[in-house]
């Protein structure tokens, strides 16, 4: 009996057990869809309307200026902690993570990517960016810059950017935006669109039509947003063709979220919100930084009607889907330290990889048993320049300099973004590359005592620089001062020194394209970009020869600013009023394309850059199929024909039909390093069916990208304007 009874409360006491246990897996939450969507919708099921219009505005002040956000980030949106939707932490991004999150790795700017001509190199760009992001608890980025540097070559932003045709800037921004949504961030596209100069940005109302924008501006954007899967894109300032960006429904509805069927969230550039029903309406997502239209005012226009529940709905669906789909749910960010060492000698490597020799008389590579070298201007004594703005980084070491010294006050315009010099000096790095000569040094202040010291050196290294910033455009192609108090005229100085020695080398720290007007009277000329943070030592390795350049620029050089579509910059009336920016005068002609169609010799064309040896293409063979789904494929040997090894990038240019009115377009390329007499085939691959639309033109009829029936005619070279003719082939 006393077994028995035993038993049975044993029996009843497993029961219990049971049907607590049970109790407690009936009120156990089931696990999450693992559908993006399906999630994103089960989440929205749960949220009151308080609750989703939390989600479509930023957190910030409306005196945001004037406040610091969590974590250093320059727009935050508080999550639901019920729900568990985490915070969004938003910083810029473009050249490494911005000055107001911490020290961080300044990378070159964003042209020297796109020089590299790399999708490699240009994918560990975007990782740096951000693992560092990720470092610092940020995980939504605002970099992503792809507006079109052939537009206006004096936009005060074009060292965010990654050149002037459509092809290579979208897909090098890709993989820098693939790389950063690889670190569970949240990476965004900017600015959209046609946002291509800083002067009356806000009320510049861009005129240009469907056709030209497609292939043009736009298809940068495309060939983004499709081969990266970015979830984020960001509205820009202006307006496009009398509507503002951010409620401009062809953009935004139209052609993203339709024709290019856009799942992910349409946010503001800062204060680029100017109303509540039509900007949600048309498209806009989320309204950046703060709260003036999608908060009351949102919650107003849904419960009246104005603005649909299933629109609102929408805007909360297309976050929570970014959200999920960028691992924020899953991987959330935790504050950690980032690899400075690591990160600063990938910066190295870029800057190495994306450097431009744009002449040398046989100059360089220098020698380390030269008597003597002067080095020349521009704080190379100190460090290396950087771009301004919302980009700007704060190197890790801190800024060597402000302005052109400690105690100058900010250049106005911008009025709000400091000068700042990265702390890696080239005189330093140079000096350890010869430790037997002897170097003197002239701040390049006074054009005859820098001549002086020129003259008795066996070579003169003359630093030039140009600053750029978000919020002004540069004043000319030329090396234009606006750093010092007392303007330094830089060409001035490179002419002086060059009559004097004529072992002038010029290294020029830029963010684009310039006039050279001294270009026949030096020896060699290094397009180094703003450097970064490793700079110094880039600059040295490529002057001595420890590393051989390789870059070819992203864009055209022109000789003089009235060879460009609008020799000087279209400005507002006043703060308020929209003004005309005719982009209808180049088109579709964007960069060497406008030279091209209109004739004009380039001082050095898109695709151009040396190297210390020498290369020839031989035995191109074009095979096409012009049926079904059009392609066509060029093979070729590349050789190295010199005494070092090097990297050559062959370039694919394409003549469509004369009915489609266009120049010929890139459409291809492979970048291949050879050792010394190294011969080695090559293969581009052109597909009409790929994100870039190679053979297709724009029909505005049917809406659609079509491709022309006639006679196609391939070019194979290595700039756009060195290329060889190597075949025909006709579409029916």
């Amino acid at each position: 009996m006393k077994r028995l009874l035993v038993l049975v409360l044993s029996v009843s006491l497993i029961a219990i057990l049971s049907a607590c246990g049970s109790s407690n897996n009936s009120n156990k939450q089931p696990p999450p869809p693992t559908d993006p969507d399906q999630r994103a919708d089960s989440l929205i099921a749960q949220m009151s309307t308080d609750q989703k219009i939390q989600l479509v505005h930023g957190g910030a002040a409306l005196d945001w200026w004037n406040h610091t956000l969590p974590r250093g980030a320059g727009g935050w949106v508080p999550g639901i902690t019920s729900l568990g939707i985490p915070d969004l932490y938003l910083s810029d991004g473009s050249v490494g993570v911005s000055a107001g999150v911490g020290q961080a790795t300044i990378l070159p700017s964003s042209p020297a990517s796109a020089a590299s001509w790399d999708l490699d190199e240009a994918a560990k760009y975007g990782t740096v960016i951000g693992a560092e992001l990720r470092a610092y608890g940020i995980n939504v980025n605002l970099g992503g810059n792809v507006n079109m540097t052939g537009r206006e070559p004096r936009d005060g932003r074009t060292f965010e950017t990654k050149g002037e045709d459509p092809i290579l800037a979208g897909r090098i921004n890709a993989a820098h935006l693939k790389a950063i949504r690889a670190q569970f961030v949240l990476a965004g596209i900017k600015h959209y669109a046609l946002n291509d100069q800083e002067t009356g940005r806000t009320t510049a109302d861009v005129q240009l039509d469907d056709r030209s924008a497609r292939e043009s501006d736009l298809l940068a954007f495309e060939i983004g947003v499709k081969d990266s899967g970015v979830q984020s894109v960001m509205c820009s300032y202006n307006l496009l063709n009398e509507v503002h960006s951010c409620e401009n429904s062809y953009l935004l509805n139209t052609v993203l979220k339709g024709d290019w069927e856009f799942p992910g969230f349409v946010m503001s550039d800062w204060d680029a919100t100017h109303s509540t029903v039509n900007a949600a309406v048309n498209g806009l997502d989320q309204e950046q930084p703060e709260n003036i239209y999608f908060d009351a005012a949102l919650r107003a226009a849904v419960q009246g009607g104005q603005v649909p529940q299933s629109r609102l709905d929408n805007m909360v669906h297309r976050i929570l889907r970014a959200m999920i789909v960028d691992g924020l749910f899953d991987h959330p960010a935790s504050v950690g330290t980032i690899d400075a060492a690591g990160d600063a000698a990938i910066a190295q490597e870029l800057e190495e990889q994306g450097a431009v020799l744009l002449k040398n008389n046989g100059v360089l590579p220098l020698g380390t048993n030269l008597a003597s070298i002067a080095v020349i201007g521009s704080h190379a004594d100190l460090g290396v320049l950087s771009g301004g703005g919302s980009a700007q980084v704060l190197p890790v070491g801190g800024a060597v300099m402000f302005n052109g010294n400690p105690y100058e006050a900010m250049p106005c315009p911008p009025c709000w973004s400091r000068v700042m010099w990265v702390p890696s000096p080239p005189l330093t790095a140079i000096q350890g590359k010869a430790p037997g000569t002897v170097f003197q040094f002239n701040d390049g202040t006074d054009a005859s005592s820098a001549a002086a010291l020129a003259a008795s050196s066996k070579v003169a290294i003359v630093f030039v620089s140009q600053w750029e910033s978000e919020g002004m455009d540069v004043p000319s192609l030329n090396f234009t001062d606006v750093i010092h108090t007392v303007p330094i005229d830089q060409d001035a100085l490179v002419s002086a020194v060059a009559a004097a020695n004529p072992n002038t080398i010029v290294v020029m720290e830029n963010g684009g394209a310039k006039t050279l007007p001294w270009i026949s009277n030096v020896a060699a000329v290094l397009e180094a970009w703003y450097p970064g943070q490793n700079g110094g030592p880039a600059i040295a390795n490529i002057l001595f020869g420890s590393v051989n350049p390789s870059g070819k620029l992203p864009m055209t050089f022109p000789v003089s600013v009235n060879d460009l579509p609008r020799p000087i910059i279209a400005a507002p009336p006043d703060s308020v009023t929209p003004f005309p920016v005719d982009y209808t005068i180049d088109g579709f002609n964007v960069g060497y394309k406008w030279y091209d169609s209109q004739g004009i010799v380039p001082l050095f064309p898109f695709g151009y850059g040396l190297s210390y040896t020498t290369f020839s293409i031989s035995n191109p063979q074009l095979t096409a199929t012009t049926t079904g789904t059009p392609n066509f494929q060029v093979t070729f040997n590349l050789q190295n024909t010199g005494s070092v090894t090097g990297a050559e990038v062959a370039q694919v240019y394409l003549g469509l039909p004369a009915s489609t009115g266009e120049s010929r377009r890139l459409v291809g390329w492979q970048k291949i390093s050879l050792t010394a007499g190294q011969q080695q085939s090559g293969t581009i691959q052109v597909n009409s069916s790929d994100s870039s639309h190679p053979l297709s033109y724009w029909d505005v009829a049917s809406n659609s990208w079509l491709v022309a029936s006639g006679t196609y005619t391939v070019w194979l070279g290595n700039s756009s304007r060195n290329l060889t003719n190597i075949g025909t082939f006709q579409i029916p």
